[in-house]
């Protein structure tokens, strides 16, 4: 066997790998710091902060005496208080008994109740910030879209009658006033797929009318991990023309011809920079979350498209974007939910639901994508972190959160036996889902 046919796909097996590694600690650091710094502020003294498990790689003891340390299985991650038996915080019976009442105040097992639920709800809480905040910085850095139909720059396409050029501000598309942008998006949907649609813009001082390029072309704006499109070797920017032999003028077309294709697969004429292409995609079957909620199943080749220009940008306040990065994170975690009770239900496929590898597997392609979406993915997924272990199940941080509940509506938490049993359980349901999602990674389509 010639070991140099193997090195691509061991490259990309490592770049996957890499690239999961990086984003999991990232967002486990996230988690474990919130933990630790909100622990510290309540009184509560942390004796390890791990990244990782298994054999220690690194570690160093800061002048508050917490070892923070580096391990070698980068599959998680612990914060160890004093007073804590293992990562899991068990209670250790024989320390808490060789503790001073002020020294078992510094314990998470005997600080006051509030002290301890903030320390517990500070990881998943950390999590919603730090997607906040990052998608907060997407919305400064990159600028969000203005009121107005102005054009900031244009896609590439193949031909055009007429091209948009940069500073037009568009007055009217197919004779319908366009005096913002959501007018635009309307007139814009009415359009039939047309090779060119008629546009008034004022460019400078002068107004013009121009035969200009369809407002929805069938540009790939984005190209999924893990689609038929991704598989095929598709890229952004890629345009395609023709779908089965015939013309296509619109994204909407494209979506279409791909849906009605009932899974079989389907031949792309595709336009780059110049040069045509053939590819041929098999499309998969998925089910897509709607915006009034909800999902809709449809057959996909996992392209995203948009206007033919990107409107004119500007820069929000700090409050503006910070509200932005808040309504982002609340939608992911909206639908994430609605995606689980809808799988519960038997309304879509369990196939939606992804493991260990389907993770790996997006955290490459999102890195092989470029920095931005790499980053963008890490907030989507410190999400998703954060929302699973608030759920009320032992072990995770959502259960403590209910022992905590129980322990301030009865005065009292509830008793070893009952923990042991309840956390055993907790930890049961977890693995047995991490093996229900690794099998929907090793066996769904």
């Amino acid at each position: 066997m010639d070991l140099t046919t193997l090195l691509p796909g061991f490259g990309g097996l490592v770049w996957t790998v890499a690239a999961f590694v990086v984003a999991l600690s990232i967002i486990v650091a996230i988690h474990e710091y919130g933990h630790y710094i909100v622990g510290r502020w309540s009184g509560i003294h942390a004796e390890v902060f791990s990244l990782g498990f298994g054999p220690i790689l690194f570690s160093r003891v800061d002048r508050r005496g917490t070892r923070w340390q580096v391990a070698a299985l980068p599959l998680g991650g612990y914060v160890k208080f004093l007073g804590d038996s293992d990562a899991a915080s068990g209670r250790d019976d024989n320390q808490m008994r060789q503790l001073t009442p002020e020294d078992r105040r510094h314990t998470m097992h005997g600080a006051p109740l509030w002290a301890r639920a903030a320390t517990v709800a500070a990881g998943p809480a950390f999590n919603f910030v730090s997607a906040i905040l990052i998608f907060a910085g997407f919305a400064l850095f990159g600028g969000v879209a203005t009121d107005s139909p102005l054009v900031g720059s244009v896609k590439p396409l193949p031909q055009q009658a007429e091209a948009l050029v940069p500073g037009d501000l568009i007055l009217s598309l197919d004779g319908k006033p366009t005096p913002d942008l959501a007018a635009f998006y309307d007139a814009a949907q009415d359009l039939p797929p047309a090779p060119t649609a008629s546009y008034v813009v004022k460019r400078g001082e002068a107004e013009r009318t121009i035969a200009g390029p369809y407002p929805f072309p069938p540009v790939a704006d984005g190209v999924a991990p893990q689609s038929a499109a991704i598989a095929a070797g598709m890229r952004a920017g890629d345009v395609v023309t023709a779908v089965n032999g015939t013309p296509v003028h619109s994204f909407n077309e494209l979506r279409e011809t791909v849906g009605a294709s009932d899974g079989a697969p389907v031949t792309l004429e595709i336009w780059r920079g110049g040069e045509t292409l053939s590819l041929t995609l098999t499309p998969k079957r998925q089910d897509v979350p709607l915006p009034a909620g909800g999902f809709e199943t449809r057959w996909l080749i996992g392209l995203t498209g948009g206007l033919v220009f990107q409107p004119e940008t500007r820069t929000p306040g700090v409050l503006e974007a910070v509200g932005l990065g808040a309504s982002q994170t609340w939608a992911i975690g909206a639908t994430s939910l609605s995606g689980l009770w809808h799988m519960i239900t038997g309304a879509i496929s369990t196939c939606n639901l992804q493991g260990p590898i389907g993770i790996a597997e997006t955290s490459g392609a999102a890195a092989s994508a470029g920095a931005g979406n790499f980053i963008w993915f890490i907030a989507v997924l410190s999400t998703a972190v954060g929302l699973m272990n608030l759920f009320p199940v032992p072990v995770l941080d959502g259960g403590h959160l209910v022992f905590h509940a129980v322990e301030a509506v009865t005065g009292k938490p509830p008793g070893d036996r009952t923990l042991q049993a309840l956390m055993a359980t907790g930890f049961a349901l977890i693995l047995t889902l991490m093996m229900f999602a690794l099998t929907n990674d090793i066996f769904c389509p």
